[in-house]
């Protein structure tokens, strides 16, 4: 079945005082899809959502809403919803009535409203706070406040800017799995915006990498890890080693890399694609150890894995041969 766009952009671009923050940017994103913005800090990713939105407008290029030109429509004639890292939650009315608030400004009648609320507390595990207020929640309670009380309102597509950014890192991991489930239970189509990748990675259907106003590379959260396209694209998500070969540029993760013990006579499966260096660092990272590696010849530094159940255990000052396979090298672009 042929996947139906949700929003389409077409040439969006965006210009603040003469300078383009945005270049020319066209793209589907699918209804139901979670579909993630990533890229570091002034990229253009929360400009981009925000003329989703409506909360800027493009310097030029149009913005369609499930088959709807929206470019010049105001935020409220929309049917969007925004989630922003600072969850703007009143603070004198209790979780019911946050929630309830949108549906009362749009004089939902009350049974409809009570079915609705009902829903998305029951949704968002929500229902035994409905009467506090939000300084009697943790930071989690208060990011599902704010999403119910944008889902209440029933709309296409749910917009998110950084929601767990204020949050500490293993409630951003149980989060993380909460929202995507929510987002799947839902069925709704949601824009998130990241600088994380690793939390792009967990959540995403597609991920949009962007760099200075410019797309960099689009595709699943696989293809993205796999095979980047670009060497901005191979730094920023996961960890990656960078090899130069005359003018071309290739990638190779460090889980692709096997070591040899070249002291003992191992020489790899081809003894041509064999690298020779001298350990120079072995750090813990719980189920792993990285290991770098310094080359013989360019003087290169390559991070490898060693795992905890590996028999033999690298250490520093040692003589290893590297080896990896023609298939896990991804050539790039500059």
């Amino acid at each position: 079945m042929e996947e139906k766009a949700m929003i389409t952009l077409h040439n969006v671009e965006k210009a603040f005082d003469g300078h383009q923050v945005l270049s020319p940017i066209s793209l589907e994103i699918y209804e139901g899809e979670f579909f993630t913005l990533l890229g570091p800090s002034g990229c253009g990713k929360t400009t981009l959502l925000r003329i989703i939105a409506g909360l800027e407008t493009p310097t030029g290029g149009d913005v369609f809403l499930d088959g709807q030109a929206v470019t010049h429509l105001p935020p409220y004639r929309r049917d969007v919803n925004m989630v922003f890292q600072h969850y703007a939650l009143f603070p004198h009315m209790t979780v019911e009535e946050n929630i309830r608030f949108g549906l009362k400004m749009k004089q939902v009648p009350q049974p409809e409203q009570d079915r609705r609320i009902g829903e998305v507390l029951e949704l968002t595990q929500l229902g035994e706070f409905r009467q506090r207020k939000p300084k009697q929640l943790s930071g989690g309670q208060q990011q599902r406040v704010a999403i119910a009380r944008a889902i209440v309102n029933n709309p296409k597509v749910l917009l998110l800017d950084e929601p767990l950014g204020a949050l500490d890192y293993q409630l951003r991991k149980n989060l993380q799995l909460e929202l995507k489930n929510l987002q799947k239970n839902l069925g709704l189509t949601f824009v998130y915006v990241t600088h994380d990748q690793e939390e792009a990675i967990t959540m995403s259907d597609r991920i949009l990498i962007m760099n200075r106003g410019v797309i960099e590379q689009l595709g699943t959260a696989h293809a993205v890890y796999h095979r980047p396209e670009s060497l901005f694209a191979a730094k920023f998500i996961g960890e990656n080693n960078i090899f130069q070969r005359g003018e071309d540029c290739y990638a190779v993760r460090p889980e692709k890399i096997d070591h040899y013990d070249i002291t003992a006579g191992e020489n790899g499966p081809d003894p041509a694609r064999l690298h020779r260096g001298v350990i120079e660092e072995v750090v813990f990272h719980g189920t792993i150890d990285k290991v770098y590696v310094r080359l013989d010849g360019d003087g290169a530094l390559v991070m490898t894995y060693q795992y905890f159940d590996d028999k033999r255990k690298w250490e520093v000052g040692e003589r290893v041969g590297i080896a990896w396979s023609p298939a896990d090298e991804v050539r790039l672009r500059r």
